[in-house]
């Protein structure tokens, strides 16, 4: 039998390289770091299912970051472990509660319903962040047999216009819903970016604050296809096990998926690739504040722009540079940087929308 492990396979990329878009941050490849990551986990048979030496040091690394009661189960996307997180802390006969822009509520094409099996609620924000106020304001109707009774709110932290929950925000917000008998989910598919942008650590942000479940992100910070349901109070958690693969989220291979997320996790990979993509941001956004026809509507505060600008300039800047429409009534657009982003591109796209404007 010949040998085939060592055979190279030509393979030349179909795309080109030197294309650049500010859509998302999802739009980037693999961090090297990572890659050279899945490499080195490519050698030899590992056991599957989970039972391999990366999934083993990763619980132990994100026992380190989260605190020793920790639980993690990587799954392949962030829809996947929004909906394992959810289904885990959610009683059959309850819902979820959160914001009307909520990722969960707004692009998951209902999978927290169809797939979950539970009711999402939402609350009209004007900056994408709950608050206690907020959330005693909204009628639960507890104990009305007729309506699905709240018994987890979930956040989003950065949100998805961009804002950021501080670890006091958060701690406000989880003893509230700790006092009234739900538990607390945070999406974090961009965590990195909200811990970056102040300073402070991921337990701080989470495990700290209150949270009791949490969508850990990696794909948007340099990630191939790497995300996690961490389990931060197993007291209010259960059968998170089963639930993955139910939901069609345990990796036969996870050996793969947990080197992905040991190479972002078990040094500062995560920090530098988030604080870069936040610097892009406001870069893009300096760039652009002293553009006649630009209207920033919001502050910078992680890896996400919001501008308005006339919709025929977006549309033929569009051609040339990937985004998306945010708000079609206003021409509010997104503009998403990410941990590949460089100086150059933002200054040939504030140069562009430069010379669109006159």
């Amino acid at each position: 039998m010949s040998d085939t492990s060592t055979r190279e396979t030509p393979f030349a990329p179909i795309h080109d390289p030197s294309t650049r878009g500010f859509a998302s941050d999802n739009y980037a490849g693999i961090h090297p770091e990572v890659l050279a990551a899945i490499v080195a986990a490519n050698g030899g048979h590992q056991v599957a299912y989970g039972e391999d030496v990366y999934t083993a040091r990763l619980a132990e690394v994100l026992s380190d970051v989260f605190g020793t009661q920790a639980l993690v189960y990587p799954v392949f996307n962030g829809t996947g472990a929004n909906v394992l997180a959810l289904q885990a802390c959610t009683p059959r006969w309850a819902s979820v509660l959160t914001t009307s822009s909520a990722h969960i509520h707004v692009d998951e094409a209902a999978a927290p319903e169809r797939v979950g099996g539970f009711k999402v609620n939402v609350i009209d924000t004007p900056d994408g962040k709950l608050t206690p106020d907020l959330i005693r304001a909204y009628p639960a109707r507890v104990e009305d047999e007729h309506f699905a009774q709240v018994g987890v709110v979930s956040i989003t932290n950065s949100t998805e216009v961009g804002t950021v929950y501080t670890a006091a925000e958060i701690r406000a917000i989880a003893d509230l819903v700790h006092e009234l008998g739900w538990v607390l989910h945070l999406d974090g598919s961009r965590l990195s970016n909200a811990a970056a942008a102040l300073g402070i650590g991921l337990r701080e942000l989470t495990t700290d604050a209150g949270v009791d479940i949490l969508s850990l992100g990696g794909t948007k910070g340099g990630a191939m296809l790497a995300e996690a349901a961490v389990v931060l109070s197993p007291e209010r958690v259960a059968g998170t096990t089963f639930l993955r693969k139910q939901s069609m989220q345990l990796a036969s291979k996870m050996r793969f998926v947990s080197a992905q997320l040991l190479a972002l996790f078990e040094g500062d990979l995560w920090r530098r690739n988030a604080e870069h993509a936040n610097a892009m941001a406001r870069r893009l956004a300096d760039g652009v504040a002293g553009i006649e026809g630009v209207t920033l509507v919001t502050q910078v505060e992680a890896n996400a722009v919001f501008p308005i600008l006339p919709r025929e300039v977006s549309e033929r800047l569009m051609e040339r540079f990937r985004f998306y429409f945010w708000d079609e009534t206003t021409g509010q657009v997104r503009w998403m940087c990410a941990w590949d982003t460089t100086e150059s591109d933002v200054d040939a796209f504030v140069e562009a929308v430069r010379a669109e404007l006159g």
